[in-house]
């Protein structure tokens, strides 16, 4: 088998779980795979480095002196945001010669500053997207997914996406059977398709400050079968549809043809998730009528049709 060099880089200011969660995951595999990755950490100048959260991290060795990666990984956390030159410098010579570039959260605006995702789609924490498509305007920023590849370049959204990210990495090198067993023993799903929002349909959109509003969406939220047409809602606010539609998109951020498409995907992927209730019977329940319109919009939204997305995500039956 092939061994895999990943190297993870360290600074003041990490994010102490975007280092730990993919080197977990990595060294996961050990159990099923021996000896498909070595790890390896190190920083500037190999000194130890203390985390944003204070825990304090001791690297293998200075950057200098770090063997060549396969995947060269590089986590966010508050030391991304005033980078530290030489840091730049490193990862702009050495990140092109890596066969895979990968990073965790805003992990991505050192890679940016680098000059590394010039061209290519990325993304970030959702609170650093609007920074980092504004700070460098040749980077193809998206904000919902969860993660993003392109090319030999992958970048994940916050703190847990890394996780995400890692584990299709792993079933990539290694197979589906290798990343299920990693991801049952973290007890995480396998992974999130890439394509995944990175928040729910509630946390997504604001609540809206008018009491009909909230009303409004609270009625969405437990209804999603029903009609939940603009004319229909507009009508339960007391409010024309053009007044409806202009007042929920300017006190929610979203229009209400969007609140309620996330809404709905949400309830069906808990059903998929949590119950053993037949695709016919979810796509009724969660207000598309037919398992075609559900299909189209999981793949859509997700990249994965309803039947792949419960083989995947379904938690394992407990072993009694």
């Amino acid at each position: 088998m092939t061994q895999r060099t990943v190297l993870v880089v360290l600074f003041d200011g990490v994010q102490s779980l975007d280092v730990t969660g993919p080197v977990e995951v990595f060294a996961g595999t050990d159990r099923h795979a021996p000896g498909a990755y070595r790890i390896h950490t190190a920083s500037l100048d190999g000194g130890p480095v203390r985390s944003s959260s204070g825990l304090t991290l001791v690297p293998d060795s200075p950057l200098a002196e770090a063997p060549a990666p396969h995947t060269l990984l590089v986590p966010g956390g508050q030391g991304t945001r005033r980078p530290d030159p030489r840091l730049v410098d490193w990862v702009r010579a050495h990140g092109p010669a890596a066969a895979r570039l990968v990073s965790v959260c805003t992990g991505a605006i050192l890679l940016a500053e680098a000059g590394l995702l010039d061209g290519r789609r990325a993304t970030t924490h959702w609170a650093y997207c609007a920074k980092l498509a504004r700070d460098h305007p040749a980077v193809d920023v998206h904000a919902d997914p969860v993660y993003v590849r392109d090319g030999d370049v992958a970048t994940s959204a916050g703190v847990t996406c890394g996780i995400d990210l890692t584990l299709e990495l792993v079933e990539e090198d290694l197979g589906r059977d290798v990343a299920l067993s990693v991801a049952r023993h973290l007890v995480v799903f396998l992974r999130r398709p890439g394509n995944q929002a990175q928040f729910s349909a509630q946390l997504a959109a604001q609540t809206a400050r008018r009491e009909p509003l909230r009303d409004v969406q609270q009625w969405i939220n437990e209804h999603p079968a029903d009609d939940l047409s603009v004319e229909a809602l507009a009508a339960r606010a007391r409010l024309s549809p053009r007044h409806f539609a202009r007042a929920f998109r300017a006190e929610t951020g979203t229009t209400p043809g969007r609140y309620v498409d996330r809404v709905r995907l949400e309830h069906a992927r808990r059903l998929l998730e949590d119950t053993a209730d037949g695709v016919e019977e979810i796509s009724r329940a969660s207000g598309y009528g037919t398992p075609e319109a559900m299909r189209r919009a999981f793949v859509k939204a997700l990249g994965a049709a309803p039947a792949e997305y419960r083989r995947r995500f379904r938690p394992a039956p407990a072993i009694t």
